[in-house]
Formats: structure tokens, sequence, C-alpha cells
């Protein structure tokens, strides 16, 4: 009986879920894992008798992070933070997702998620149903026998629908909440969740004792779509009675947003000439509302277009996407360069008298294709160029293009189809104007042709777009005129080459070097001129251009270079303004026996005592093979002591050996005169000397006595020259003494006054010239005074002299100062003085060695500190100082005037 009692209360709570459990019948579904990432998330299945739950189980790997866990429809299935996931509502077989549930775990840390997928099957069989209802009975039985009760469906709450912004008053009930348990004793209800105890709060509160839900404000869906409650009952000690049931509050949504675009101003293009049908731009809007009711589906369509050209309706636009096309032909970028449309977006599916509107601008931007050709300005350009002249501007090239500047379908590029055929012209094109520059490549020659017909044509960079066909006006003829100039004379061929024999004498006539003249239609002369002649050996006439020698050509000259001497002529015109050309005359000389050899080398070096004792030596001549080796070599026969001493052989057409007879030889240089003969026709012989040094020698075969050897050889003209500059140097010493001399005498005989009105005490003194004292000058001092001053106890005692004083001898006479009382004749004695001391044998020279600490006792002019109290000077006239300047006015103040 027992047993039957639990099997009947079973199949009653197959129909009846308990809270907490809700609504999958265990007899009918069941859930099975599909798939998982490896290694990260694995599920196991878990029974919430009677509804089968499922838990996740997460393996961090050794991460260690929050897991976050979401479901992918939380419409039907809600997950746990511990990974349960629970059924929201009752699901059949109709009703079962066929969409695999995906479950996200997300790391709070560092934002990585994995996900993994869970579909719901049928059982497999009714075996194994029953199989897992008994294990399922068995494990109830034991573990919950006497503490099943059943649970009435008003505990069950199904989702409850509140409008937005309702006007209504608040509070507001939506729905009560209810146990069965509130018969036998007092219960608290209470809400949990976002909007009741979690932020935002405030928005839904539940009366604790009648279980009544209500609304305290409005709400707006496009804040929160949907609210999550769960409700709880307990007794007055606060012990749950039910377990928690969740509520789900949806906020229907009410028509309060209008469509709102994401860019104010749109930006597209579109090629002009585009057909109808072309996709141009997409513009979008957005509404906040719902957009699966009729409150967020929006409809778009064109308000207006501006310009309305060449129709008023030129696009259209998808009224659910957005998109814009155009509808109608005729876009044309230099007609029509943009069009502006007001685009409109109205919600309820577009309904104009419910439906909210927004509007946006759409600037299309036609762009330019080369549907336009270039076309000249004119059928005819005209131009001249001078001949010969390259790189210049013949004519400029206009053209017109309705096509956007500075684009490829601008741009034009010239091409010269006639007229042209050897390519003396191009046409490149100006970047800036886009015109055509006619350019001559070639030089153009006046006596060929003296005017040119060009063909040019003008297309883009780019190919006109199809249909489009190039006009006339895309082809112009150019006429060019050839300008005569005067040209330069050639010579031809230039250069020119001849071949002579060397040897050739002086007025000797070689060719005839000639120019033409390019300007067959002017009537002009050439004279020629030599202009270059290294060696100076050719003469050109003027009038014929026939030159001659005026020297012996000679194939070993260094002007001349593997044979060949050039020279250089300048043929010039009588043309306005004249004009000339230059052509190389190239004359190859044949060799001819005409140079001697002589041997080589010219020095060589010899021990005493050679071992071996032989000499390799050849010989070196001016001419060529046949006119040089082999050579044939000989000893001359004086000095007679050469062929005693020493002996020739030869080894080969061009070398001989040189051997002493003897065994020792002194140190010294010794020259050895060989007999050397060439193999020309006709054969040439000279007789060189070969320089032999020969030495001591160390044990290594060098020379030891280089130096006494070298100064033993030294040569006639290198004593000449040692002497030559020693008499230079003498006569270089010579003339310098004799410029000194000169020079103290010029200095001794300069002239002390120059203007006799001037005195000679108003001079300035250079103090820098020390002579000998005033006794060097011998100048009778007492000249200088008046002659009526001079008193004779003034005059320089007998025997007392200075101590590099001249010697005593006889006086010369000097001349006597006139007793005249004017100055002015102080110049000529002072003149004649110095000439009697120039005759004077005894005078100490200018430059002599003074001795400064004595000033001497023989002065009559005396000492500076002694004019004031001298006796002699009492009655002296001193008021002509006054007469002299500023600074001889002070002396006659102090000598001239009283004892005051």
């Amino acid at each position: 009986l027992p047993f039957l009692f639990f099997s009947l209360f079973l199949l009653l709570s197959l129909s009846t879920a308990p809270s907490g459990c809700p609504s999958v019948c265990l007899s009918v579904y069941s859930l099975s894992f599909c798939r998982s990432l490896p290694g990260c998330l694995s599920f196991n299945l878990m029974f919430c008798f009677p509804s089968p739950s499922l838990t996740v189980k997460f393996v961090n790997c050794g991460r260690g992070g929050l897991v976050r866990f979401e479901c992918s429809n939380p419409f039907d299935f809600r997950i746990e933070a511990d990974g349960v996931v629970y059924a929201l509502r009752p699901l059949t077989l109709s009703t079962l997702p066929t969409v695999p549930l995906v479950i996200v775990a997300r790391d709070e840390t560092n934002q990585q998620q994995w996900q993994t997928q869970v579909r719901l099957t049928p059982p497999v069989g009714q075996d194994q149903q029953v199989r897992n209802l008994e294990t399922s009975l068995w494990w109830w039985w034991h573990s919950s026998i006497g503490q099943l009760k059943r649970m009435k469906r008003d505990w069950v709450i199904p989702p409850i629908n509140v409008p937005e912004n309702s006007r209504g008053e608040f509070p507001q009930d939506l729905v009560r909440i209810r146990s069965d348990n509130d018969k036998n004793r007092s219960l608290r209800y209470s809400v949990t969740g976002p909007g009741a105890d979690q932020p935002p709060t405030g928005i839904f509160i539940i009366h604790p004792i009648s279980g009544e839900l209500s609304v305290m404000k409005p709400l707006d869906r496009e804040h929160i779509s949907n609210f999550h409650l769960r409700a709880h009952a307990v007794d007055l000690n606060g012990n749950q009675v039910e377990s928690p049931i969740d509520i789900v509050i949806n906020v229907i949504d009410m028509n309060d947003n209008r469509p709102e675009f994401i860019h104010q101003i749109w930006n597209g293009s579109v090629p002009e000439g585009s057909k109808p049908g072309t996709f141009v731009m997409t513009v979008t809007s957005v509404d906040k509302d719902d957009p699966k009711t009729a409150n967020g589906m929006l409809r778009y369509k064109i308000g207006s277009q501006n310009p309305e050209s060449p129709t008023s309706n030129m696009f259209t636009i998808n009224n659910k996407t957005g998109d814009i096309i155009t509808v109608a032909a005729g876009l044309d970028r230099e007609k029509v360069p943009q069009y502006t449309l007001i685009i409109q977006a109205t919600d309820m599916e577009g309904n104009p008298m419910y439906g909210l509107s927004n509007t946006a601008t759409a600037v299309i931007r036609v762009t330019d294709i080369n549907d336009n050709p270039p076309e000249f300005t004119a059928e005819m350009f005209f131009g001249e160029v001078p001949e010969n002249r390259v790189n210049v501007i013949v004519a400029n090239l206009t053209v017109t293009d309705k096509d956007q500047p500075n684009t490829l379908a601008w741009k034009a590029v010239y091409k010269i189809t006639g007229g042209d055929p050897t390519g003396r012209f191009s046409v490149p094109t100006d970047p800036t104007t886009n015109e055509g520059l006619v350019t001559v490549v070639k030089p153009i020659d006046y006596e060929i042709s003296r005017t040119y017909m060009l063909t040019v044509v003008a297309v883009n960079e780019v190919s006109l777009a199809r249909g489009i066909h190039s006009p006339r006006q895309s082809t112009a003829t150019v006429s060019i005129r050839v300008i005569d100039v005067n040209e330069s004379p050639y010579f031809d061929p230039n250069p020119k080459l001849i071949k002579l024999e060397e040897g050739m004498l002086a007025e000797s006539t070689l060719t005839t070097f000639t120019a033409q003249d390019p300007d067959r239609f002017m009537q002009q002369s050439i004279r020629y001129t030599r202009l270059s002649d290294p060696a100076n050996w050719l003469r050109i006439d003027a009038n014929t251009g026939r030159i001659t020698t005026i020297a012996v050509l000679d194939r070993e000259s260094p002007y001349v270079k593997d044979n060949m001497y050039s020279a250089t002529f300048l043929a010039s015109d009588n043309g306005a303004p004249p004009a000339s050309g230059t052509g190389t005359l190239q004359i190859s000389l044949l060799d001819i026996n005409d140079n001697a050899p002589h041997v080589y080398p010219q020095e060589t070096e010899m021990c005493k005592k050679p071992e071996p004792n032989g000499i390799n030596i050849t010989a070196l001549d001016g001419d060529l093979n046949p006119n040089a080796g082999p050579f044939a070599f000989e000893l001359a026969n004086r000095p007679s002591d050469v062929r005693r001493n020493w002996t020739i052989t030869r080894l080969s057409g061009d070398y001989a050996q040189l051997n002493l007879k003897i065994g020792f030889l002194e140190s010294g240089i010794y020259e050895i005169p060989i007999i050397i003969t060439d193999s020309g026709n006709l054969p040439m012989s000279n007789t060189s000397y070969l320089r032999v040094k020969v030495c001591q020698c160390d044990h290594n075969g060098d020379c030891t006595d280089q130096q006494h050897i070298i100064a033993a050889g030294l040569g006639t003209g290198a004593i000449i020259a040692i002497l030559l500059c020693i008499i230079i140097l003498l006569i270089l010493v010579l003339l310098f003494v004799v410029w000194m001399k000169r020079r103290d005498k010029e200095r001794q005989a300069k002239q002390l006054l120059i203007d006799p009105e001037d005195d000679v005490r108003d001079n300035i003194l250079k103090y820098d010239e020390e002579g000998g004292g005033e006794e060097d000058q011998d100048y009778d001092l007492s000249q200088l005074q008046q002659p009526d001053t001079i008193e004779p106890d003034t005059i320089k005692p007998v025997g007392i002299r200075r101590m590099d004083e001249r010697p005593l001898h006889p006086e010369p006479q000097y001349p006597i100062r006139s007793a005249a009382p004017h100055p002015g004749d102080i110049g000529d004695f002072i003149n004649e003085g110095l000439k009697a001391a120039d005759n004077d044998p005894t005078a100490p020279p200018y430059d002599s060695l003074l001795v400064f600490d004595y000033e001497g006792s023989g002065s009559t002019a005396g000492s500076l500190s002694s004019l004031n109290s001298s006796s002699s000077g009492g009655d002296q006239d001193y008021d002509y100082l006054n007469d002299w300047g500023p600074r001889f006015r002070k002396l006659a103040d102090m000598y001239g005037g009283s004892d005051d």
C-alpha cells in the first residue's frame, strides 16, 4: 500500500513542478551533452526531481579567475552562478528548442571567454526512462519520506507584462503572491533582484502580508527591457516555508522614440552617365523602440531632390534598407555636378499618421568620366624656328576639355600623325595649361626643307567612355617655317688621315685640306688658319687650304704619339655673323733609319775583384724594326787599355756581355767606349760610353766606399757649378757691404736744416739715434749763439776730454761764423762745417760707441741746470725766443726777464 500511494503521488507530481525545479517532464524529455571545448568545459547531468536540470562544471585549467556564466536563451532557461541550468517554462515536444543551447563562460579578470553547446533530446527508450525513474524514486523514498507535500500551481507566476511610460496612479498593482501555508500560520513575503533591493532600487515593492507586488514609477523599456525578481515566503521566525519563485516582468514597448540617423549629412558619389539601377549609397537610421514591433520598424523615402534636373526623380531609395539607387538616365557632371536629397525615416512601418519621422541630408557628387574629348581652339597653328636649333618651342597648341580639370579625363596627350617622317619634332604637354608644346628635337637644315606641315591629334590620357566619339576638332595642322642662318664650314672627312715617311724636308707639300660651306644659297668665301700645331711643322694656305711643311718631320719627336701626329685647322667664312669650323689632320709617320743605337744601361757597378766579372748590356734605338735590332757590339780601339782590360761577347741579337780580362781593378770610375751598329737597310753605328763604377765590396757584393767613388768621380760640370755659386755668394756679400757704407755716409751727410727761415732749435729731435755725443759732431756750438754773447770763460780747458774722444791731432780749419746778428746763415754755416768734418781723418764715426754717463766737459753749451747760473748769460738777450713758439716763450720768460 505505501508503494502504491507513493506511485500515485509521483504521477500527480509529473503534472505539478515543485518550486525551484520548474516544468520539464522527465517521462518525456531528458538533457544530453552535445559538444564542448576540449580541456576547459564539461557538463554533468543532475536530476532535480521530477524535472532534470543541467550543471555546468567549468574546469579553469589553472587560471583561478572569477568565471561568470551566460545562456543564449534567457527566455526559456536560466543559469545560476554554480552552473545549474533551470527551465523557465514548461517544455513539450513541440516547444522543444531546435537550436542548441549555447553556454558562455567569461573570465571577469581578463575578459577571456569559452563556450559550448547543449542540445535537448527525447530519452533514448522507455526502459531507460523507467530505470531512471525507479532510481529517482528509490533515492527520494529513502531521503524524503514523510516530507513530501503537494504544492499548488498558484506559487508559479507567469511572466508579467507592464507597458512603459504608464501614466496611471502609482503604486500600481501587478500581481499577488500567495502560499498555501498562510492558512495555518502568518507569513511574510519579500522580493529580491534588480529593481527591488538591487540597483535600480525602489521600482518594485511587495506588501509583506498580502503579497501584492506593485510598481512605483513609470518604466522605460529602452533603459531596462525586463526585470528578473525572486519572491520569498518566510514565517515569523524567518524560516523559509517555500522555495523562492522567479518573477519575470517584461516592459511592453511604446512608440516613444523618433528614428535617428547615424549621420546628419551623408556623402556619396555616382559616375556620370550611370545607367538606371546603379547603386549610389546607403543611409541608416536607428530607433530605440523595440525593432520586433511596429514601433521600431522604419521605412525610408526621398523627401526632395535639388536640383530637379534633368528630372525630379533621378534617384530612389529602398524603404527598408536605405539603399539609394539611380532610376533615370542623364547624369552629366558638366551640367549638374552635385545633387542634394532630403531623406525621411518613419517608424510604425512608415505610417504617416501614427509614425514618428526624422530627416537627414544625402549629398551625391557626380564623378567625372571621360565623356568629353579635347578640342583644338583653332584648325591651323603657325610657328618658325632657326635652322640647327634644338630644344626650342616652335608653337603652342591650345585645347579645351569640359571634363574635370587636372584629372586623367582632362589631361591631353598630343601625337604627330603626319608631316614629320624623320622625327624632328615632338609635342609634350604643359602640365599646368594642358597646352601642346611643339618642340624641335633634331636639327633642321634650311637647305633641305624650308617649311614643315605637321598634323597633330589630341587625346586624353585615358580612353573615352564607351559610345563617345572623337570630334573633328581633335585634329589640327601646324605650319612651321625654317629660318636660314649662317652655318659653320665643315671639313670632310674630319679627321683626315695621310701617311708619310719621316724626314720629309721643309717646304714640302703634304695635302690639301679644304672645308665646305653648307649655306648653298649664300655667296661666301672661306679662309683657313692653323689652330693647333704642337711641333710647329706645318703651314696652310689661307685661300686654297694647301698644307706644306716648315720643318723636318721626325717620328721620334715627343709630339708624335703612336707614330701619329695631329694638327688642327680653322675654316672661317665671311657671313654675317661669321661662322667657323675646325678640322683635324692626322699624319701617320713611317719610320726610317735615322737614329743610331746607344748602350743601355749607361752606368753600372763592379767590385774590385769581380766574381763573376761579366756585365750584361743591351742597346736602345729610337727607330722601329727592321731599323733597330739585332745589334752588333764591339770595343773601340782607343784608348789602348780598353781592349787590354776588357772584352765584349754577344749573347743574342739585342744583348751582349762585357767582361774584365784582368782579375783586379782600382776603385774609381771607368768609361768604356762601345761601338753599336743597328740592322737598318743603311746601318747606323754609334760609339757610346758605358760608365763602370769599380768599388770595394762587402761579402754581399755591395759597394762599401760608395761616397768616395762619387767624390772621386765628380765631373767638370759639377765643379764649375760649385765655383759659380761661390763667386755669386761673394759678390752678394761685397754688394751688401758697399750698400751699408753708402748708407752710413748718406746718413752722416743728412741736411739738418732744410729751410733757412726755421731756426734749428725749433726742430724735433730724434733721440733713438744716439750718436757719439756732442763732441762727436765737432760742431762749434758757440756759433749758434749771438757773437757778442760769447765769453772766453766758456772755452773748453786744454787737456780735458772724454774717455771715448779721439786723440789730439792738429785741429782742422773749420769755418768761422760771421758776426752778423741775424741767424739766417746758420744753415750755410752748418753745411760748411759738415764738409770740414767729413774731411777730418780724426773724427770718430757716426755710430761709434758712446759713454752716456759722462756728459763731457768741453761743451760750450754747458748743461741745462747752468742756464740760470751762468755768468756769461746774464747779458744775453732772450726776447727773440718769444717768436719761436709757446715752448720757447717759457724759456724767454725764465732767462730773458729781470731778476724778479
